[in-house]
Parts: C-alpha cells; structure tokens; sequence
C-alpha cells in the first residue's frame, strides 16, 4: 500500500503523515524499513488491522510482558503469557487461552489495593520534580527503542 492510501485509510496523525510524504518513499513498506522512523509510529503502524497477523502481535504482547517478567508476581499473569505464547504457536487450545485469561484477570483484581497503592506512590514520585520526569522519560524512550527494534527484527507486515 502507498503512504498516502495508508495514512489515509488509518487516519495517521499530521506530523507522522508529513514526515511519511517527506522521505519520498513511495510504499509503506520501505517507510517501515527506514531506522528513522519513529518507534512509537512503527508501534502504531503495527497495531492497524491486517498490518501483522494474530501471531505476529501475539507473540509481540507476551515478549513485552517478558520484559517487565519481574513485576509479574502472581503465578496465573505468568501462566497466561506462557500460555498465550502457545497458543500463538499453535501448542494451546482457544479454551486454555481463555481459561489463562481468567485466572489472570483474577489475579488482577486480587491485586487491586497494591495497584491502588502504587499509583498513589508513583503521583507522590512524580510531584517530586524533574529528575523522576526525566528518568521516566529516558525509560520510555528505551522501551520504545527496544519494542520498534523487535518488530522490525520478527515480523512481516502486510504493508
């Protein structure tokens, strides 16, 4: 598809459209080959519909969840990434999948008054000034890299 009939047909942003026609590539798939694409931009290129197949974004959800795999407490949030990455593979049924889910989303609202907690701490980190801001900032980018750099490196998108 052309950069124009895709931003068009996905409603790209202005600034992300503009930089898109500026490189003077022609076809979305080598705006997606370009290393100065913005990651949060391939992110968002990713996440159209038909871009990447189920398993593609599957397997790419359970290798960020695999990333931050430290703050995942609960057994049944960790038995649902291994199980979805199954699934993804073609090693786990939909009831299996569904069965994880639940017993995650479970986990989740056991978790609620932590939760609860944390974002009370993390409003009183972020009144504490600039240097928490840019950390946070520095972290993001980081994260943003290393996702933009796994898409780039495992999947092919229907572009």
């Amino acid at each position: 598809m052309n950069v124009i009939e895709f931003c068009d047909k996905f409603g790209a942003c202005v600034e992300g459209r503009e930089w898109a026609v500026a490189t003077g590539e022609i076809e979305m798939a080598e705006i997606w080959k370009r290393d100065d694409l913005n990651p949060e931009w391939r992110l968002w290129i990713a996440t159209r519909p038909g871009v990447l197949t189920d398993r593609e974004l599957r397997l790419f959800a359970c290798w960020s969840v695999r990333n931050v795999w430290h703050l995942l407490t609960d057994e049944r949030s960790r038995n649902a990434v291994e199980v979805a990455e199954r699934y993804a593979n073609g090693e786990a049924t939909a009831d299996e999948l569904a069965s994880a889910r639940d017993a995650a989303w479970d986990a989740a609202w056991a978790a609620g008054a932590a939760r609860d907690a944390a974002r009370a701490a993390g409003a009183a980190a972020r009144a504490a000034g600039a240097a928490w801001a840019s950390a946070w900032d520095s972290a993001w980018a980081s994260a943003g890299d290393a996702q933009s750099r796994y898409l780039l490196d495992n999947t092919t998108p229907a572009l």
